[in-house]
């Protein structure tokens, strides 16, 4: 008897087999529910905070998100009620290990691996965590202990997860801010600060050894808010603007958020790591502000995030990385009443706290009326379209086997 064997490898979490006879000939289909992923995976993604206490519950989220089609998340932390309600859902989630938590990680591997062990591997496969991001704008901040403990904790959690086999889906890295750059602009002049060199170096060494990227905290806002007088606001917008010439590479920006990142690559190249990836981890634009914060305004939200989703939709590179696509993580998906700090810091939500949209970004799943936008229900999401993958790979098994027959 002839055995034939087709592995089709997709990242949905049901698995099936489909086992096919003809004669003496058995045809075996199997499907993998668990595979090897990137951490990223398309071009959009979204920052799923918590610092609120009027947001709606974890499973909630988790069906607005498969309605709304986004499959990249990050959250900031481990919390296991997230990690419980993403169980199955085949969205790819980041997960956070908080800045209060590195001097112990550096310390102790012992420490790091329980900490992956019981954060990581107690909720895969089934919870699809594909990377973990080791603190949060540390290097730049104020507290200059995490500087020197960071690249241990990295390290330490990374061998955790290496032992543990791990390492081939569950990627490692950290993200910054602006604040470790000593200037961006132009992009081609942007060099790392001279006090943060001694730390980034060895962090970036780290990552290229392990093929981690360069993942960057990125917001026009803010850079718009520091330079209103100078700064076009529709070249922050991604709105029609003279744009902007780089002398050094001849190279001409019609948006800031291409401009930002081509400022990272510029200081990657510098340090000596020119192939290294940027992914913008956080970027977005307050829908209200102090009144010193006149660029927060619902229209501007609006427009920057509506223009983002269409930037990242075109799926391609940058001026100076025409070859390496964008990707970028939104922040955020619900406005948070318990963060501190001005009055933006609370409204960068696409989504108000019961679910429905803030503001029109172009997400033609919803409708924009308080009924026809809020939270859709499982049986709905499998109506619009989520299991039409299965179809797909039943109907190339079937395919296959015709061909394996007649042949």
């Amino acid at each position: 008897m002839t055995l034939w064997f087709c592995s089709f490898l997709i990242v949905f979490s049901i698995p099936f087999g489909l086992y096919l006879y003809s004669n003496d000939t058995v045809v075996l289909f199997f499907c993998a529910a668990f595979v090897t992923v990137q951490a990223f995976t398309g071009s959009y993604g979204i920052n799923y905070g918590r610092l609120a206490d009027n947001i709606p519950s974890p499973e909630s989220v988790v069906t607005l998100l498969k309605a709304v089609k986004i499959k990249n998340v990050r959250i900031y932390d481990a919390d296991h009620s997230v990690l419980e309600a993403f169980r199955g859902s085949g969205l790819e989630l980041v997960i956070g290990l908080p800045n209060g938590y590195l001097k112990d990680m550096s310390a102790s591997a012992d420490h790091a691996m329980t900490w992956v062990k019981e954060n990581v591997q107690a909720f895969l496969p089934e919870t699809h965590i594909s990377g973990i991001a080791v603190g949060n704008e540390v290097l730049g901040g104020n507290d200059m202990e995490l500087w020197a403990v960071l690249l241990g904790a990295v390290k330490n959690i990374y061998n955790a997860v290496n032992k543990l086999q791990l390492s081939d889906t569950v990627e490692i890295s950290t993200a910054h801010s602006q604040a470790v750059f000593a200037n961006s602009f132009p992009p081609s002049s942007c060099i790392f600060r001279e006090n943060v060199v001694p730390y980034m170096k060895p962090l970036l060494a780290f990552f290229s050894q392990i093929g981690s990227p360069f993942y960057i905290n990125v917001y026009p806002f803010l850079a718009y808010m520091s330079d209103p007088e100078n700064i076009n606001l529709n070249y922050a917008l991604f709105q029609s603007n003279p744009g902007v010439y780089d002398p050094k590479t001849k190279l001409h920006y019609d948006n800031m958020l291409d401009a930002q990142i081509d400022a990272s690559y510029a200081a990657l190249e510098t340090a000596g790591f020119e192939k290294m990836e940027v992914i913008i981890s956080e970027t977005g634009w307050a829908s209200r502000g102090d009144e010193n914060e006149a660029a927060a305004t619902v229209t501007n939200a609006r427009t920057y995030n509506y223009n983002l989703r269409k930037r990242l939709a075109k799926m391609k590179g940058t001026p100076f990385r025409p070859k390496n696509m964008v990707k970028a993580y939104v922040f955020a998906l619900f406005n948070e009443n318990s963060k501190p700090g001005p009055t933006s810091e609370r409204n960068f939500g696409l989504f108000k706290a019961d679910g429905t949209i803030a503001y029109d970004v172009g997400f033609t799943e919803l409708g924009t009326s308080s009924a026809s936008s809020s939270l859709l229900s499982l049986k709905d999401i499998r109506t619009r379209g989520w299991s039409e993958p299965y179809s797909l790979v039943l109907v190339t098994c079937a395919a296959t086997w015709l061909l394996v027959l007649t042949s």
